[in-house]
């Protein structure tokens, strides 16, 4: 027999999350053709997948969670949570995975992430969704195998605390765009040859203090609103204890063992994130 009080609540909150979503997103929804069903267990799959990641590695939520997302998301909602996630995780990671760290080598990081939100936030509401994805799916198919070989390429030794600072720019950007702000400063990291725990320690502060500007930003500019919340009540929940667990393995876990699991399944969302986006792209206008 059908339990029909849960069912009325799991119909009204779908319905809740559809109208959320169309009220949030406006007529760019119709860009996806999805129907007035949310997927609420593709978001709620994505933040437990990408909470353990980034519990894991210190980083790679939004990635992770864009991964799942960005098919069935439209790009400004899909960044909100992602940030949001991200921020959450972080803070999180702040308390079970603490880690010392030198001020004078982290300034640079932040100060350029701070500078470098804006621009992201300014380029989001501008985004393609076809465009948005190829872009997704190109980073990933090719920052993650680089990461993979990172252990074989040249250290970079050059540039000082001005390219930290670029480099902690160039992630305050990706931030802005969609919460991916340990990305670029991660592979930097990994390129300079700091040492496992002195890269965890600049990444999870960076993301930490970067993320918390982004999400101000999204909330002070509007792209954060109240009719969000529903997707935020089902992020949250469903990423913090995987990020927990995450956390707790990384203290025990090698790096080669957790990089080549973790980034060969990024490797993998990026091909396929190219391969549904790139027909779009390629179709002639009619």
């Amino acid at each position: 027999m059908t339990n029909q009080p849960f069912h009325g609540i799991v119909s009204g909150f779908r319905f809740q999350l559809s109208r959320s979503l169309r009220a949030a997103c406006g007529h760019s929804l119709r860009a996806f053709e999805y129907p007035m069903d949310f997927p609420v267990l593709i978001l709620a799959l994505g933040a437990i997948v990408a909470g353990f990641v980034q519990g894991l590695s210190g980083f790679a939520f939004g990635m992770v969670a864009m991964s799942f997302w960005v098919w069935t998301v439209e790009p400004r909602l899909a960044a909100a949570m992602a940030v949001f996630g991200s921020l959450t995780g972080q803070v999180v990671a702040a308390v079970t995975v603490r880690r010392s760290f030198s001020p004078r080598q982290l300034l640079p990081f932040v100060a350029g992430g701070v500078l470098g939100i804006p621009i992201g936030v300014a380029i989001l509401p501008a985004l393609n969704p076809a465009v948005f994805k190829t872009c997704l799916g190109g980073l990933l198919a090719i920052w993650c195998p680089l990461m993979l070989m990172s252990g074989q390429l040249p250290r970079i030794r050059f540039g000082g605390r001005v390219a930290d600072g670029v480099i902690g720019a160039a992630g305050g950007i990706m931030g802005g765009i969609g919460g991916f702000t340990g990305v670029i400063p991660t592979l930097w990291c990994t390129l300079r040859g700091l040492a496992k725990d002195e890269q965890r320690a600049i990444i999870q502060n960076f993301n930490l203090a970067t993320l918390a500007v982004t999400m101000a930003t999204y909330v002070g500019t509007g792209i954060v609103t109240r009719d969000m919340l529903p997707m935020f009540l089902v992020v949250g929940p469903a990423m913090l204890v995987p990020s927990i667990l995450g956390a707790r393995l990384y203290i025990g876990i090698s790096e080669i063992a957790f990089r080549r699991i973790v980034l060969s399944l990024l490797t993998a969302s990026g091909v396929a994130l190219l391969a549904a986006s790139l027909p779009a792209l390629l179709q002639p206008l009619h």
